[in-house]
């Protein structure tokens, strides 16, 4: 089980993703912009934080290189409508350590628990 802040605007969006994260037995907070993730980030212990790219105030970029620069060094994956390779690399560049395309997949909560799993390897 992780604890998950889960960064999304669109309700309904986020309201799926939190029922099959929490299905799979995950803790999962919730902000609606990159403002809130801003400032939950740091203060909530998370295992992971999912960032959609595009909010209103401030977007997923601006919110993981805010976050980037203030220290933050917890796991940050991009959940972006964009299949573009250049923007999943925009996503990198500003901090994000992976992502994840929407519209997600049958496979999405294997992915999660993959890359957490992965990122405790590299802790130990």
């Amino acid at each position: 089980m992780a604890k998950i802040l889960l960064v999304e605007d669109d309700e309904f969006i986020s309201r799926m993703i939190n029922m099959r994260l929490t299905l799979r037995k995950h803790q999962v907070e919730l902000a609606f912009n990159g403002q809130q993730a801003v400032e939950k980030a740091p203060a909530g212990d998370f295992d992971l934080v999912l960032m959609d790219m595009h909010m209103p105030v401030m977007d997923g970029h601006q919110a993981t290189r805010k976050l980037r620069e203030s220290g933050y060094g917890g796991l940050i994956i991009a959940v972006t409508a964009s299949v573009m390779s250049a923007d999943s690399q925009k996503a990198i560049k500003s901090g994000c350590d992976n992502y994840i395309s929407k519209p997600i997949g049958a496979d999405f909560e294997d992915r999660i628990e993959a890359i957490l799993k992965s990122s405790e390897l590299h802790l130990d």
